[in-house]
């Protein structure tokens, strides 16, 4: 299980690496190839599906136990960074760790996507969910936007970027409609959350998150659920006053195993949500996944 360190500065180490980074950008490879660097494999599964045979992808978290909130980037990562023609990062200081490494790399040519700036969302009460990749219509504008970006620095295949990019595109389309399908059986059904990782997709489904916003936030920023809150996500629980409970599998805590074991002991139906991608899995794929586990999860529930 991953913890979750939420909020803590991740060290890059660069007095020890800065002198690096000349060195690696005058030794940078002419491939033939696009160089994209993504923060998480989330994204770069994405890069990979619309540059295909004509780019190269480096995800520096490509594994569920790499937690992006206290990532330590290392010289590889920065590297990497030094060669990268487009560089993809989620933004809004959950992989702040990519703002340090392209400071250190002195990269100006490179292209930028900023994936939570793309999106237009704002924080809502003071807080602004930053899991931008559960909310598909971003997902459709990073596309459009990764295909302009790789056209730009190689003309040739443009018309292969652009092809791509909108057979991507369907695909996410075809999955906001098993979301309007959800959205049409459920709308208004109340769910509990640990974190609020999977809240977008939660929302394009009509669901309705009743989880005390203190024991999200709480879970999120690993400061201690306070007791009341604690208590008042236990009784929506065991009074059955939400239809499911969606857990981020990547996590663990005392607060968390505790209402996810009385979850179980009441026999609310659970749904395990992660921030990385499944070992061998297309971003569709995993979204589908998802959403075939909510629909399960609706299902069973209505029969209980």
């Amino acid at each position: 299980m991953l913890a979750h360190g939420r909020r803590r500065a991740s060290g890059l180490g660069l007095s020890l690496i800065l002198a690096m980074t000349s060195a690696c950008a005058a030794a940078r490879p002419a491939t033939g190839t696009i160089d994209i660097v993504a923060s998480t494999d989330v994204y770069g599964a994405i890069a990979a599906e619309i540059g295909g045979a004509y780019v190269k992808v480096t995800a520096l978290i490509n594994s569920s136990v790499r937690d992006p909130h206290s990532f330590e980037a290392n010289a590889h990562d920065l590297a990497a960074v030094s060669r990268a023609d487009v560089v993809i990062e989620n933004g809004a200081g959950y992989d702040g760790f990519m703002t340090r490494l392209r400071n250190a790399a002195g990269r100006s040519d490179a292209s930028l996507i900023d994936v939570v700036r793309l999106s237009g969302k704002r924080a809502v009460d003071g807080h602004l969910n930053e899991h931008v990749w559960y909310d598909l219509g971003t997902v459709q504008r990073l596309a459009r936007r990764l295909a302009a970006a790789l056209s730009r620095k190689d003309p040739r295949h443009a018309q292969i970027f652009l092809r791509d990019a909108a057979e991507f595109k369907a695909n996410v389309t075809a999955l906001q409609r098993s979301e309007a399908q959800l959205a049409a059986t459920y709308r208004g059904q109340g769910v509990a959350v640990t974190e609020p990782v999977p809240r977008y997709l939660l929302d394009a489904c009509g669901l309705v998150d009743k989880t005390p916003a203190q024991f999200t936030a709480a879970v999120e920023e690993e400061t201690g659920v306070p007791v009341a809150a604690l208590q008042q996500t236990l009784a929506l629980i065991r009074t059955h006053a939400v239809r499911l409970l969606v857990y981020n599998s990547q996590t663990s805590g005392p607060e968390t195993d505790t209402v996810v074991a009385a979850a179980k002991q009441a026999g609310v139906p659970l749904v395990g949500v992660t921030e990385t991608l499944p070992a061998g899995m297309s971003f569709v794929g995993w979204m589908s996944g998802t959403l075939a586990a909510l629909r399960s999860a609706l299902a069973t529930a209505g029969r209980s």
